[in-house]
C-alpha cells in the first residue's frame, strides 16, 4: 500500500498541471540542462583523451620510447650495442649519430637535426620511417627528409639539398663550416610539422665520415619497447656507469602535465553545467511543495508518514535527473560515434597531429561523469524532499 501511494503521487506530480505550467517548465528545463551537461561532458572528455593519446603516439614514434645516451665521449659503441642485443632479445635497437645542421636551398634556410642511421635497424624502431623507406635503397650520401621540408623547399626525389653543419673546421687563418650536398631519396610524413621540418635521416657511415667518428662509435641508441616504463629500469641496471637511458616522456613532462590540468579544469567547468541544471530541480520541487502544501498536510493527517512524503519528492528529483543523465548518455555516445565515423570536422594538419577528430572515451571518465551527475541529482533532490516532510499539518489545514 505504501509503495503504491508513493508511486501514485510521483506519477501525479510529474503530470503537466494547467494551473501551474511553470512548475512543469522548470522540471523540463532541469531535464534538458542535465541532458546537455552530460552530453557535452562525454564528448569533451572523449576529445581530450583522443588528442592526448594521439600526441603520445606521435611523440613516442619521433622521440622513440627509450634512448640510450653517453655521459662521456665514446661510451656508446658497438660492444655496448652487441651486449644489449644479447641481454634484451625482445627489444629492437638502432644506433645513430646526430648533428645539428642548417638546410639550404637557394636563399632559403631551415634549422634542424641530421641523423645518421642504419635504415634497416631504424625501421624496426620507427614505423614512420619504415613506411617511408619501403623498397628504397640508400647510397652513402642519400637523405630522407620530412614532408613539410619537401613542400617548403619544393623538393622531389633525386634533388640535391645542401646541409651546413654547425661543427666547424680550420681552414687557413679562419674556420669554415662543413658543407655537404645530399641527394633526396625518400620522404616521410610523421603528421607533426615540427618534426617533418627539423628531422632528416642519412646513412650511418655518411654522418660518421662527416663527423670524423670511428665506424664502431655512436652518439646514442634508439630503443623500441612496448612497455618502456618497465624496460627502462631493466636497461638502466644493465648499463655501465658511463651510459644512461631516458624515456620519451622525460622530455615532455610539462606538456603532458599541462594537458592533464586542462582536462581536469574542463571536467570541473562542464560539471558546473549539470550543477546549474540541478538548481532547476531544486526550484521545481520547491514550487511543487509550495503548491501542494494542502495535499501534503491532508495526506499526513490521513496517516501518510513523513518518510513517504520525503520519498515522493526525492523520487521526483531522481527521476528527472536520471532521465536527463540517460538522455545525455544516449546523445553523447551517439555524437562520439558520429564524429568518429564521419568526417564532419576537418582539422588543419599543420597544427594538429591528425586531420580528423580523435575521440577516446575511457571507462574511468565515463564512470566519473555518470556517478558525479547522479550524486548532484540526489543532493539537489534531498533538500526539497526534506522541506516537504516538515510541513506543519495544523498551520496549513487551518489556513486552507
Amino acid at each position: 500500500m505504501k509503495k503504491s501511494l508513493v508511486s501514485y503521487l510521483v506519477k501525479r506530480f510529474l503530470r503537466f498541471d494547467k494551473e501551474q505550467p511553470f512548475i512543469f517548465l522548470s522540471a523540463l528545463l532541469a531535464f534538458l540542462g542535465i541532458t546537455l551537461g552530460v552530453m557535452v561532458l562525454l564528448i569533451a572528455m572523449a576529445l581530450m583523451n583522443g588528442f592526448d593519446k594521439e600526441f603520445k603516439n606521435k611523440l613516442t614514434i619521433m622521440n622513440y620510447p627509450l634512448t640510450i645516451i653517453p655521459k662521456f665521449y665514446g661510451s656508446v659503441n658497438e660492444n655496448l650495442l652487441i651486449d644489449l642485443e644479447t641481454k634484451f632479445p625482445n627489444l629492437a635497437f638502432s644506433p645513430y649519430v646526430q648533428s645539428s645542421v642548417m638546410v639550404r636551398d637557394g636563399s632559403k634556410l631551415e634549422g634542424g637535426y641530421l641523423f645518421g642511421v642504419n635504415f634497416q635497424d631504424e625501421a624496426k624502431v620507427n614505423t614512420i620511417l619504415a613506411k617511408a623507406i619501403k623498397d628504397t635503397h640508400f647510397k652513402k650520401f642519400d637523405v630522407m627528409i620530412g614532408k613539410s621540408l619537401k613542400q617548403e623547399f619544393d623538393l622531389y626525389k633525386g634533388d640535391k639539398l645542401m646541409y651546413i653543419f654547425t661543427q666547424v673546421e680550420p681552414g687557413g687563418l679562419s674556420v669554415t663550416p662543413k658543407l655537404k650536398r645530399f641527394k633526396v631519396n625518400a620522404i616521410f610524413d610523421s603528421g607533426l610539422t615540427a618534426y617533418d621540418k627539423a628531422y632528416s635521416y642519412t646513412t650511418l657511415s655518411a654522418l660518421q665520415t662527416m663527423m670524423h667518428m670511428p665506424s664502431n662509435m655512436y652518439d646514442g641508441i634508439h630503443v623500441y619497447s612496448k612497455t618502456p616504463h618497465k624496460d627502462i629500469v631493466k636497461i638502466q641496471a644493465a648499463l655501465p656507469m658511463s651510459v644512461s637511458v631516458k624515456g620519451w616522456w622525460e622530455d615532455n613532462l610539462n606538456f603532458f602535465a599541462a594537458l592533464e590540468m586542462e582536462k581536469t579544469s574542463l571536467f570541473i567547468v562542464l560539471m558546473l553545467i549539470i550543477l546549474i541544471a540541478a538548481i532547476n530541480i531544486i526550484s521545481s520541487l520547491l514550487m511543487t511543495v509550495m503548491n501542494r502544501r494542502g495535499e501534503i498536510a491532508l495526506l499526513l493527517s490521513l496517516g501518510a508518514t513523513t518518510a513517504e512524503i520525503k520519498k515522493v519528492f526525492l523520487y521526483l528529483g531522481i527521476i528527472i535527473g536520471i532521465g536527463g543523465i540517460l538522455a545525455g548518455m544516449f546523445f553523447g555516445l551517439s555524437g562520439i560515434w558520429i564524429l568518429s565515423n564521419f568526417d564532419i570536422v576537418s582539422l588543419p594538419k599543420d597544427v594538429y597531429p591528425t586531420s580528423t577528430l580523435p575521440l577516446d572515451l575511457t571507462l574511468v571518465d565515463f564512470t566519473l561523469i555518470v556517478v558525479g551527475a547522479f550524486f548532484i541529482v540526489v543532493g539537489s533532490s534531498y533538500y526539497p524532499a526534506k522541506k516537504a516532510s516538515e510541513v506543519d499539518i495544523l498551520t496549513v489545514l487551518h489556513n486552507e
